[in-house]
């Protein structure tokens, strides 16, 4: 009977079938002294009953809130993101708005966190139904769970009512992006203002973010996050005054 060989890149620890005489056996080997035989780490792992096994799943999210993640690992992840959505793009703007996308993924994630963290540690759990302590927590909470720091600063637009913008003096997923000069006007913090569009959408304050560069000579990359509220928003606000 034929048996179907193994994968190259698969190892077989144990194959009575398909022979029936181990070559590592004391009794067939010629050497006159031999080693006790030793069952394979892997396969005692595997057979131990009840044996746990580390899952992601299983953490506690209340403990893991101070964790870290490696700043080269998280830079080098974000390079090959994109380097991968600039070669499907046409130019910045389908760009910045892909990078805005991917981003607004990661903001409902990251509000679903925060919101299930709040709702567990708090017996009288708080929703915030103001827009400025709203943008404070985005400032302050949400910050420094994403980037482990909060942001520098908070603005009000002049000119316009509906324009707030947060500013970071560094930000984190641009200190190892060289931008090339014909592309000078990409900003890749397009991926952070759609985190901010998301939690902002989530808590009930739906709104237009983007992000711009507003670069000094002490910042470099320096960013702007501009937020520009929807009309609704400016009217639940006078009606709660």
């Amino acid at each position: 009977m034929a048996y179907t060989q193994p994968h190259p890149r698969l190892s077989v620890l144990s194959n009575t079938s398909q022979s029936s005489v181990d070559p590592f056996s004391p009794t067939t080997s010629s050497t006159r002294f031999s080693l006790p035989s030793v069952p394979s780490v892997v396969a005692a792992a595997s057979n131990k009953p009840g044996a746990p096994r580390p899952n992601i799943y299983d953490r506690n999210l209340n403990k893991t809130r101070v964790s870290e993640v490696s700043a080269s690992a998280f830079s080098f992840l974000f390079s090959e993101v994109v380097q991968y959505t600039q070669k499907r793009v046409s130019g910045i703007n389908d760009l910045e708005r892909r990078l805005n996308t991917l981003g607004y993924r990661i903001g409902t994630r990251v509000l679903e966190l925060m919101v299930w963290r709040a709702e567990s540690s708090s017996k009288t759990p708080k929703r915030e139904i103001r827009f400025l302590p709203a943008l404070m927590s985005i400032h302050s909470q949400v910050w420094k769970a994403v980037f482990g720091k909060p942001a520098d600063a908070i603005e009000k637009s002049v000119e316009n009512a509906d324009e707030y913008m947060i500013i970071d003096n560094d930000p984190p997923i641009e200190r190892y992006i060289s931008v090339p000069r014909d592309m000078s006007q990409l900003s890749c913090s397009s991926f952070t203002a759609g985190i901010v569009e998301a939690v902002l959408d989530g808590l009930g304050f739906p709104a237009r973010v983007t992000a711009h560069n507003t670069p000094t000579a002490q910042y470099p990359s320096r960013t702007t996050i501009l937020i520009k509220l929807e009309q609704s928003v400016l009217d639940r606000e006078e009606l709660l005054k």
